[in-house]
């Protein structure tokens, strides 16, 4: 079992309590359909492919951006008010490179009806942009009835009361760049938070990469040609915005440095990957610290 760096078991990323389980998922489902850029609409035996043409409300309603005249938009027309006539499929990724890239699904089914204008009175300023920033065409609101969620550990279908009242997690926007950047700048920092895992997780592991990074910490995953094992490092305390990721890998690292090393560091790329560089961005705007 993995290590917490304060030497407790660390959470898995399949073993949030009970209690709790549902909330978490409603927020990853949240965190998915409003960072992805990209969801599939299925209107009966019609599917088809919307890119950058979706946002969510505060509630959970995800508003579309059809144009009325095509085909699409008739379909939508014509499946108006009809509860559940509408779904919609995301599939998350991992922004790395790794063998087993899907990190998450969700499917939604819905009753679509015409936007009303008067909710925008109800919004946040950043869902007000959001919907500002969608193609300037006939807008659609997908009202959810069900909402489900796959993940490696299983399916499961979604409270929606919990769906409406949970909130994107802070980092979901930002967390592809950040973990590209981790990957690209600073592997140093990789090895060193490496050493926060069990020795016999990574002991047969071609590499260790970053996979996914929320509010609450970071999740790595101890990789080899035919398997692997993805394991939550905790945060000390709560992320709340990306500007605030370096101190909780801070202290991570700080724990890290603690921690007396079994052998000689490990090598977090492969052999096909080229040495890190050092970071190139201004100091305060890096996701990780350079020391």
């Amino acid at each position: 079992m993995a290590l917490h760096p304060a030497g407790r078991a660390a959470e898995l990323t399949d073993a949030a309590p009970h209690a709790t389980r549902n909330d978490a998922d409603a927020v990853l489902a949240r965190s998915v359909l409003s960072a992805s850029p990209s969801l599939q609409l299925r209107l009966g035996e019609t599917s088809v492919d919307l890119v950058d043409t979706h946002a969510i409300l505060p509630d959970g309603t995800v508003v579309l951006a059809v144009d009325a005249m095509t085909r699409t938009g008739g379909l939508l027309v014509a499946a108006r008010g009809r509860p559940g006539a509408v779904r919609l499929d995301v599939t998350q990724l991992v922004p790395v490179a790794v063998r087993s890239r899907v990190w998450a699904k969700v499917w939604l089914s819905g009753t679509a009806r015409r936007f009303d204008p008067g909710i925008l009175s109800s919004c946040d300023s950043d869902t007000v942009m959001a919907l500002l920033d969608l193609p300037p065409v006939a807008l659609w609101e997908v009202e959810p009835i069900e909402v489900g969620l796959t993940r490696e550990v299983g399916a499961t279908t979604l409270g929606i009361s919990a769906f409406r009242a949970a909130q994107p997690d802070p980092l979901a926007a930002d967390q592809a760049v950040g973990l590209q950047h981790l990957v690209q700048r600073h592997r140093d920092v990789l090895d060193r938070l490496a050493t926060l895992i069990d020795p016999a997780v990574t002991a047969d592991s071609a590499r260790v990469v970053p996979v996914a990074v929320d509010a609450d910490g970071i999740v790595l995953r101890a990789e080899t040609p035919d398997r692997h094992t993805d394991v939550r490092l905790p945060f000390t305390g709560r992320v709340t915005s990306t500007a605030g990721l370096a101190d909780g890998l801070r202290m991570l690292l700080t724990e890290a440095t603690r921690r007396v090393p079994a052998g000689p560091p490990r090598a977090t790329p492969d052999a096909h990957t080229p040495s890190a560089a050092a970071c190139d961005l201004p100091e305060g705007v890096c996701v990780v610290p350079s020391s």
